[in-house]
C-alpha cells in the first residue's frame, strides 16, 4: 500500500515520530524567553518612570539604579543562558531514539530553573542587601515601584535569597535528571 492515499500523512508523522515537531518549536520558545529577558529591564525601568521614582529621595533614586544596572545584567545573563540552551535542546534525542518528547520537556524544566535561579539568587540577594543597608524600612517601596514586589529586605533576605536560588537550580536539574533516568531505564530494559 504505497500510494498517496495511505500515505499522504507520512511526513507528518516522521515529524512527530523523530522528534522534530517537540526540539523546534522548544528552540524557538527558547528564542523568544531570551529575547523577552533582553528587554525586560527596559520594562523594568518604564515601570519605574510611570511610578515617578526619579521624583522620589535620592537615596531610592540612587538604589534604584544599581538595582536597574543589577537586573540588566541579570537580563543578559538569562538571555546567554536561554540562547546557549536553544541550540542543546535539538541534541537532546535524535530520530531514532523511542523517547523524544520527554528528553526535550526535562532539558525545558532544567534551564528553567536555572533562569528562576539566576534570579532569586543574584538579583533578590543584591536587592536585599542594597534595600535593607540603604533604604531600611522603604525598600519595600522600590520593589513596588519597579513592578518586582516579591523582593523583599531584611537580614534574613540577604542570606536567604543565594539559598533559594541554589535550591531552585539544584531542585530543577534534580527533576529533569529523574525524568532523562526514567527513559534510560525503559531505553535499557527495552534492550
Amino acid at each position: 500500500m504505497d500510494n498517496k492515499f495511505f500515505n499522504a500523512i507520512a511526513p507528518y508523522l516522521s515529524f512527530i515520530d523523530n522528534g522534530g515537531m517537540f526540539r523546534k518549536p522548544f528552540k524557538w520558545l527558547y528564542m523568544i524567553i531570551s529575547a523577552i529577558n533582553i528587554i525586560w529591564p527596559i520594562y523594568i525601568l518604564y515601570i519605574a518612570l510611570d511610578s515617578n521614582i526619579f521624583h522620589s529621595a535620592g537615596k531610592v533614586v540612587f538604589v534604584f539604579i544599581l538595582m536597574w544596572l543589577t537586573i540588566a545584567f541579570a537580563g543578559w545573563m538569562s538571555f546567554q543562558l536561554w540562547w546557549n540552551r536553544s541550540n542543546k535542546v535539538e541534541q537532546t534525542s535524535s530520530g531514532s531514539n523511542d523517547f523524544v518528547a520527554t528528553p526535550v520537556f526535562s532539558h525545558f524544566i532544567q534551564t528553567l530553573g536555572e533562569w528562576a535561579g539566576i534570579w532569586v539568587g543574584f538579583v533578590g540577594f543584591v536587592f536585599a542587601l542594597l534595600a535593607t543597608i540603604i533604604l531600611g524600612q522603604q525598600g519595600a517601596y522600590i520593589g513596588q515601584m519597579m513592578g518586582l514586589s516579591f523582593l523583599k529586605t531584611g537580614v534574613w533576605s540577604i542570606i536567604l535569597m543565594p539559598v533559594y536560588g541554589f535550591l531552585i537550580i539544584i531542585l530543577a536539574r534534580f527533576f529533569a535528571e529523574q525524568w532523562r533516568t526514567v527513559v534510560s531505564i525503559a531505553i535499557n530494559t527495552k534492550r
